[in-house]
């Protein structure tokens, strides 16, 4: 039985270009454009999942998708940090960034852990497992950095070495015993500049 889960990173947002930590924003007008020029790289699906915030939806709305809400594909609940920016966090609670970004476990801001993201992602996953054909599944960064770390059986430290683009592609495939990694970070690519002579 072979499965397949396509995950699809939310477009960009004015406060996550600006380095903020998300809250339920709108995209930004140049991802809405980039996610409409993505429409024909996608391939038919069984099932087509987003997550929860208004920029997954946008997301799959723009690459007309019609997609149900899947609570698990949420991204990481930032507490007291969405809408702030990383530096203002990092120079007023020095102590509970270098926690964020050294202990899985650690929920300082009052929201999820990264643990907490990964044991979300891991029980899709699992679910998953057992649905045959092709799932396209509209998340966020952090699901999706945590989901490969889940396949790869690596320390979810690992996560923070992941970079994963707006509007990025990242595959997996099962046989319904485990799961591969198979694409991760593809990007429809972006017109060219002119070359100035």
């Amino acid at each position: 039985m072979l499965v397949r889960l396509t995950m699809i990173c939310n477009g960009a947002t004015a406060a996550t270009r600006k380095g903020a930590f998300p809250s339920d924003e709108p995209l930004e007008p140049r991802s809405l454009t980039q996610a409409k020029a993505m429409r024909g790289m996608l391939r038919r699906a069984d099932r087509v999942w987003t997550a929860p915030a208004l920029r997954a939806r946008q997301t799959a709305e723009s690459l007309a998708l019609q997609a149900s809400v899947e609570p698990l594909l949420a991204d990481q609940d930032h507490g007291g940090w969405a809408g702030r920016s990383f530096e203002q966090v990092q120079a007023e609670q020095p102590e509970d960034i270098v926690a964020w970004l050294t202990d899985p476990n650690a929920a300082t801001h009052g929201g999820e852990s990264l643990a907490d993201v990964a044991r979300r992602a891991s029980d899709l996953m699992d679910r998953l497992m057992a649905e045959r054909g092709h799932t396209i599944a509209l998340t966020h960064a952090s699901v999706i950095r945590t989901a490969i770390a889940h396949v790869l059986g690596a320390p979810l430290a690992a996560c923070w070495k992941i970079d994963i683009e707006p509007l990025s592609i990242t595959d997996f495939r099962s046989d319904g015993r485990r799961w591969v990694l198979r694409a991760c970070g593809v990007t429809t690519p972006k017109p060219a500049k002119p070359l100035r002579p």
